[in-house]
């Protein structure tokens, strides 16, 4: 015998668990199959317990500046295995949240790895269930390079770099993305030597020139080594260390280091679901759908990491919703527009940007008008003394359209959500220009970015 539900969620992630309560707050009868931990990578080794170690890498930053702020404090120290501690701590109450939430919506929950017999049957723990609708939502992993795979002790995944036993007085980290940049600050923040290497010839190479050439000089100022243009050609370890050669573009160079993480991206899990008993199609790692998160297969949808970039836990939610609602035959449901996703850097400092740079809008033959205005200039930000970075925004010169916007500085993660809801509600630079921004905070560096595109700043 099986049981049978209407919607049936593959992965508890933020993806998963959010689409799983969308569909039992529509009246869908839903269960969710998680094979590890509910919440996902993001909850339990992403998004959440990276921002709880950076927080604490911020704090011993913050305690190195003491006497800026008029506190004599003669040395400070930290306890490596309390900050790993709270971080888990703190997934680990998250994913009993998720636990209630599911429960609290009626949804039941099967612990196991989900398998494809049909279309519309899998397999969890030798048990069947059937689905009128089935939602992959497996999400991703690290993206392993031949040769350097993790080994617990000195090449690490992100994963493995959440969970250091020690702190490594030499770190490498091979990729400038989110998670190579973030995983730098905190380290670097802790004390480590850290190089950061990049194949291409900017570090952070989706963000806005502008922000990327920003953060290059702003991590170089605070000591960490950088190499663009440049690749690991070998890896020689010991029981505690490892001989790296990098290659540049014109030399080439060998370094000891305590430790190497490796972050050049992720890959889909698609492996073992038994997708050959389905109509479904994959692409380079990832499960192809339509707008509406639907694969090839009429019964089967894909949605977050699994299904392609962007690879964001809040795109992965978003999609969920979409996906549910357009099952249960929602009015007014949309799209997703992949450009009005914001993206967040937690380095130090921060980054934050959503929809087109100003390279990619004129490639697009836009002729635009860019708006640009630094911290230092800002009340507030001098105040907290945090006067690093800027505020870039691009609007459509023809039609004042808000293009993109991008941000470097204290906060601006939280910012960014202001310029979201402009490009969503579809505001011209007149609706930003007359809105009032309160004061004294950080935010008003986005209204005078832009005032500043329009040739009207009033404080540089």
């Amino acid at each position: 015998m099986s049981k049978n539900y209407q919607v049936v969620v593959i992965g508890g992630g933020p993806g998963g668990y959010v689409a799983a309560i969308r569909a039992a707050q529509l009246g869908l009868k839903t269960c969710l199959v998680e094979k590890e931990h509910l919440g996902g990578i993001c909850l339990n080794w992403g998004c959440i317990p990276t921002k709880t170690l950076l927080r604490s890498s911020e704090i011993n930053h913050l305690l190195q500046r003491a006497s800026e702020f008029g506190f004599k404090i003669s040395k400070a120290n930290y306890d490596l295995d309390k900050i790993v501690k709270r971080s888990r701590d703190v997934a680990g109450q998250l994913s009993t949240g998720i636990k209630h939430l599911l429960k609290k919506n009626k949804i039941d929950v099967f612990m196991g790895e989900a398998q494809f017999s049909s279309s519309t049957e899998l397999l969890v723990n030798s048990e069947k269930i059937r689905g009128e609708h089935l939602i992959i939502a497996t999400g991703a992993r690290a993206r392993i390079l031949p040769g350097f795979e993790p080994d617990d002790e000195v090449i690490m995944t992100y994963k493995q770099a959440m969970v250091p036993k020690s702190l490594p007085k030499r770190l490498l980290v091979v990729g400038s993305g989110a998670i190579g940049v973030e995983f730098a600050s905190f380290y670097h923040n802790l004390g480590s030597a850290v190089t950061i290497v990049e194949v291409k010839d900017c570090i952070l190479p989706v963000e806005d020139s502008e922000v990327s050439q920003f953060m290059a000089k702003s991590l170089t100022a605070q000591g960490i080594k950088i190499c663009t243009s440049s690749t690991v050609k070998s890896i020689k370890k010991s029981k505690k260390s490892a001989e790296v050669t990098i290659q540049g573009s014109k030399d080439s160079f060998t370094e000891t280091f305590d430790a190497v993480i490796m972050a050049v991206g992720i890959q889909g899990n698609i492996e073992n679901l038994g997708l050959e008993n389905t109509n479904v199609k994959t692409d380079r790692g990832s499960v192809v759908t339509d707008e509406w998160c639907k694969t090839d297969d009429k019964n089967i949808y894909a949605i977050g990491d699994v299904a392609g970039a962007p690879w964001l836990a809040h795109k992965a939610s978003h999609e969920g919703i979409i996906c549910v609602e357009k099952i249960a035959g929602a009015s007014k449901v949309k799209p997703l527009k992949k450009h009005l996703v914001p993206g967040c850097t937690y380095s130090m400092p921060q980054i934050a940007s959503i929809g087109l740079t100003e390279q990619s809008a004129k490639e697009k033959g836009l002729k635009v008008r860019i708006g640009k205005f630094p911290f230092i200039a800002n009340g507030k930000a001098i105040a907290i003394g945090e006067t690093e970075g800027f505020v870039k925004t691009i609007f459509d010169e023809k039609t004042g359209e808000l293009l993109g916007a991008h941000m470097v500085g204290a906060e601006v993660t939280e910012m960014i959500q202001g310029y979201a809801l402009a490009m969503t509600l579809e505001a011209t630079e007149e609706e930003l220009m007359h809105t009032i921004f309160p004061h004294p905070t950080l935010s008003e560096a986005m209204h005078e970015s832009v005032l500043a595109a329009f040739s009207r700043p009033l404080h540089i």
